[in-house]
């Protein structure tokens, strides 16, 4: 038991369902089996989202190293006691935002620190979290910003897919102004290192998809894949990356779910989330390559709608938090090799 992970879980907005669907991830055994699981949050918060009172219980400690990590009993780390209106679900409140945004830097903290082995976060509210005086666009660069990374990628990961972003969050006719070789080349690189040490994979192959349809058909429907993804690939083959393409991508993801490639790396956002999500809706994983610590994410909001109503499926947290323990074991197993 031991030799189980912890693994920090902050509890994002606890106006939205992080706290309930903490709560019913914590309530399986399972996780248990796996991970010494540690909650940042609110003790309101977390006490609001538990239903049955009499098979779990919120054992506060100072931190890491009083974790027990005993089922039925979720050790938390009180970061806030916000007041009862900041705790009412489906209503966000600046305060709240600014409690949402102390747990993710304090779990990093202990990340950085190796006094947990992985960071996993819940969903917050990028506005509110603005609002709360925190200048990022998300989670992702929050985290890089604090831990110093500068080249850093977002992956989603289900059994069957995995998707790294060469753009992530900016107006679709941006895109092709963004792409640059060296942008492609260092989402490669990144998304190629992250596969062999925290996936475990020897010889990862990554496959790269066009941008254009009929990956520009020679130039007939646009000149970005001759003039800046051939020469990123080239650039990233001649490093000893396994990559190959670039493909339509109207054909790319389905050889990457019969298993051709380990990873696609996608232009934009929704051309390598749609097939993710069609296949993963409820059960992908949010996670940041290129960081010096491991994190990990829910895929998907704080569902105000349903904040409360005791319907959030906790399947995507439970994932993060599995995902977070292989990552964990390889990253270990990788470093006591070299």
């Amino acid at each position: 038991m031991d030799a189980r992970p912890i693994i920090g879980i902050t509890m994002g907005d606890p106006a939205g369902i992080g706290p309930e669907i903490i709560v019913k991830a914590l309530g399986d055994g399972a996780m248990y089996d796996i991970c010494s699981p540690l909650v940042l949050g609110d003790p309101g918060a977390l006490e609001l989202a538990i239903q049955d009172k009499s098979r779990l219980k919120i054992r506060e400690v100072d931190g890491p190293a009083q974790a027990e990590g005993i089922e039925g009993k979720i050790d938390l780390m009180p970061i806030c006691r916000l007041e009862k209106e900041c705790l009412v679900p489906g209503f966000p409140r600046v305060q709240g935002g600014r409690a949402m945004m102390d747990c993710v830097a304090k779990a990093v903290e202990m990340a950085v620190r190796k006094e947990i082995a992985a960071v996993v976060t819940c969903p917050i509210n990028k506005a509110l979290m603005q609002q709360a005086g925190y200048p990022y666009e998300g989670h992702t660069q929050f985290i890089a910003g604090i831990t110093g990374a500068r080249d850093y990628v977002m992956m989603l990961a289900g059994k069957r897919l995995r998707v790294a972003l060469v753009t992530i969050h900016c107006a679709l006719k941006d895109v092709p102004f963004l792409l640059t070789t060296e942008r492609i080349f260092r989402t490669i690189t990144v998304t190629g290192k992250a596969l062999f040490q925290d996936f475990g994979l020897k010889d990862p192959r990554i496959a790269v998809a066009a941008l254009n349809p009929h990956a520009g058909e020679e130039g007939l429907f646009g000149p970005e894949e001759e003039e800046i993804i051939k020469p990123s690939m080239e650039k990233a083959s001649r490093d000893g990356y396994n990559v190959k393409g670039p493909f339509p991508a109207d054909t790319l993801f389905y050889r990457a779910v019969q298993g051709q490639f380990d990873a696609v790396v996608a232009m934009y956002h929704d051309q390598g989330l749609i097939p993710l999500k069609l296949l993963h809706f409820s059960d992908a994983v949010n996670i940041t390559l290129g960081l010096p610590i491991i994190r990990t994410s829910v895929d998907h909001g704080t569902a105000y709608d349903i904040a409360g109503k005791g319907v959030a499926d906790p399947s995507s947290l439970k994932e993060a938090v599995r995902m977070a323990v292989l990552m964990a074991r390889n990253r270990k197993e990788v470093s006591s090799k070299q």
